[in-house]
């Protein structure tokens, strides 16, 4: 695998990277990621995982732990990950690679594809499934392990918002055959459902600010 310096902040190893540098990672070793998976973290999961041994734990277990948001990117790296977005930098290369979504409602979902067959026609998307809120019985997820392994899906989106979707993660890695990412609210920005913040609040790390007044829940 290809070897990336990381920084320790509170405890949680951050990656410290750029977006090409990510892609390119994940690209090159995709068949070693398989059954991993990776978080990325902002300074909520990072004090979440500072506070929480079992939750530290689940960050500790992954692949990496990408920076997301301007304060754990500006302390990583200067000039960091926030540039531009993970998942439509992969969504745009042309590698082959199928891409499986799961989390978010079903109207969320029917958005986002219709959204991303417009903008990447040759992406190929091997599932998206709206989970139930409740928790899964053992047999429905032995069944829905077996629905991404046969959807031949090598990146798993995971859409179901911190520390869920990390713990979700944890407790399937080496189930499921690719590549797991948790993206938080990563379905909902690119169905349209939230709208980012505008660049200036992004630059003075106020995008916190502008998802709560969109969702003060």
């Amino acid at each position: 695998m290809i070897e990336m310096k990381c920084c320790d902040i509170l405890g949680t190893r951050i990656l410290v990277t750029n977006m090409a540098d990510t892609v390119e990672r994940i690209e090159h070793d995709m068949e070693e990621l398989r059954g991993k998976y990776i978080c990325v973290g902002n300074v909520h999961t990072t004090v979440m995982a500072h506070d929480d041994a079992h939750y530290h734990e689940v960050q500790k277990s992954a692949a990496f732990v990408l920076p997301d948001g301007k304060p754990l990117s500006v302390y990583s790296r200067k000039h960091g990950f926030p540039e531009a977005d993970l998942m439509l930098e992969l969504f745009a290369r042309e590698n082959g690679l199928k891409h499986y979504f799961y989390g978010g409602s079903p109207e969320t979902l029917q958005m986002l594809e219709q959204k991303l067959r417009e903008r990447y026609p040759h992406l190929q998307i091997a599932g998206m499934v709206s989970p139930p809120f409740r928790s899964l019985s053992e047999k429905e997820d032995a069944a829905e392990v077996e629905k991404i392994n046969a959807s031949g899906a090598a990146i798993i989106w995971v859409g179901l918002g911190a520390p869920k979707q990390e713990n979700w993660m944890y407790d399937h890695r080496d189930k499921v055959h690719g590549v797991m990412i948790g993206v938080g609210a990563g379905f909902d920005y690119h169905a349209g459902n939230i709208k980012r913040a505008p660049m200036w609040m992004q630059k003075l790390s106020l995008e916190w600010l502008y998802r709560l007044m969109q969702d003060p829940k």
